[in-house]
């Protein structure tokens, strides 16, 4: 396994990363403590040196058994956790990206983890409620503490993460250095604002969710027993398993009958060649054996065509601004005729298309 580097940090970060929110069984499914074990091993033999959880995982479990697993070499890994979800619903201050809420989870995450530093310490969603300023004099403060290194952002709008950022490198304070989104094949939306922003501000792009809940393995295809055990009304139809995103799924089990691949492996063999090959995955398993499985999308590459295939069947509209300024009439406006003659950088992931 290569590494990269982490946004614009020296960091030096592995080129999948370990997801663990499936380490532990307190929410009455994920792995028991041994093959969670098994799957931290199998991922580290491979070159992996990012173990990704979050204070709230298997209320605290997953924590505990990453701290536990990596306690005899903490200096390798890369370990990144997560705050802002609430642990005390009837609690206001029980959740939220708040200094309370932040210096709270904090200390909770490095008890449970063993550690007195986090390499990589995320805001788990946008808290809309709490002014950005905050939250970033917040997380700079840990940062000088030496608490934590390095901070990032998931599940939030562009505009926030690049407010966050611009008011951060103004002030000198910690700017975030990458960004987690839900990206797959079924899921592009995120081409819209999200990679164009995380290429311009040079943030790192990890992707959770990288096979759709297992919509692009085939679990739901059409025939199956998982399917018909849906109907239309359930959240998980409406969400993942439609008619749109089995027929992308259909399509990713030809490749890969094709090139003799697992329908995970070409999944995940096309997102690592997004954004010029910027997106890092975040592998979430129940089993060694899945987690060995999905290791294997680095050992091939997909073909042109192959990469064509899967963008047609999974296109999506960039929607305005996106499509609006990428149409030949607004170009001819703009440029004239002469966009096609200039030497100018690539464009962002998703303009243009």
């Amino acid at each position: 396994m290569k590494n990269k580097l982490f946004g614009r940090t020296g960091l030096r970060v592995s080129e999948l990363w370990l997801g663990t929110m499936t380490f532990g069984e307190t929410w009455g499914w994920g792995a028991s403590k041994a093959e969670s074990r098994r799957m931290f091993d199998a991922f580290v033999s491979a070159g992996g040196n990012c173990i990704d959880t979050a204070n709230h995982y298997t209320e605290g479990t997953s924590e505990k058994y990453v701290g536990e697993f990596t306690a005899s070499e903490r200096h390798r890994y890369v370990i990144s956790t997560k705050y802002t979800l609430s642990g005390r619903p009837d609690d206001p201050n029980g959740g939220g990206s708040h200094r309370k809420s932040l210096v709270q989870s904090l200390e909770g995450s490095l008890k449970r983890l063993g550690t007195d530093y986090i390499d990589v310490y995320w805001v788990h969603a946008w808290d809309q409620l709490t002014p950005i300023e905050e939250t970033m004099r917040a997380l700079d403060d840990q940062v000088r503490l030496g608490k934590v290194l390095h901070v990032g952002f998931s599940d939030a709008p562009a505009w926030v993460v690049a407010q966050a950022n611009t008011m951060a490198m103004l002030r000198d304070w910690t700017p975030f250095a990458g960004i987690q989104v839900q990206y797959n094949l079924a899921e592009r939306t995120p081409e819209r604002e999200l990679l164009p922003m995380a290429k311009a501000l040079g943030l790192s792009v990890t992707a959770w969710s990288p096979l759709a809940g297992g919509v692009l393995t085939g679990k739901y295809g059409k025939e199956s027993g998982e399917a018909r055990r849906l109907t239309p009304d359930s959240p998980l139809y409406s969400a993942m398993v439609n008619e749109r995103n089995l027929t992308i799924a259909e399509e990713v089990l030809e490749i890969a009958r094709v090139t003799g691949r697992t329908p995970a492996q070409v999944a995940l063999n096309w997102l690592r060649r997004q954004s010029s090959g910027a997106v890092i995955p975040i592998l979430g398993c129940r089993s060694e054996a899945q987690l060995r499985d999905n290791l294997g999308c680095l050992d091939f590459e997909l073909s042109t065509d192959d990469i064509a295939q899967l963008d047609e069947v999974s296109r999506i509209s960039l929607g305005f601004p996106g499509d609006f300024l990428a149409s030949p009439f607004v170009r001819s406006l703009v440029y004239g005729g002469t966009f096609d003659k200039i030497d100018a950088p690539k464009e962002p992931a998703g303009i243009g298309r």
